[in-house]
């Protein structure tokens, strides 16, 4: 059984999603020069992470990896809002390459 186009549709639906009202609602919270700051640390982090944990299944380290990079920057965001920020760079990031992995 082929998952490859539900693992793709569910990427599709959470970046609508962030798009949608995560990032809005940020915006009303920070202001432009602190969102594209937070927005760049985070694509840093993430970007660090699928270089360092490469292979299928390792999402939770990698997740885990970003979260201590950026409180080691003192990264103060709500852990819902921040969730929402990784899920976007991770996708933004897959969308780049063209590929959708499964398990990262």
């Amino acid at each position: 059984m082929n998952i490859t186009p539900i693992i793709e549709a569910a990427f599709a639906l959470i970046a609508a999603i962030i798009t949608a009202v995560v990032v809005p609602y940020i915006r009303s919270k920070t202001t432009d020069t602190q969102q594209a700051e937070l927005m760049a640390l985070v694509r840093i982090a993430v970007t660090a992470a699928e270089q360092l944990y490469i292979g299928t299944g390792k999402g939770a380290e990698k997740k885990a990896y970003v979260l201590a990079w950026l409180a080691e920057r003192g990264i103060t965001v709500d852990a819902e809002k921040l969730d929402a920020m990784i899920e976007s760079a991770v996708y933004g990031l897959k969308s780049i390459d063209g590929t959708i992995k499964k398990g990262a």
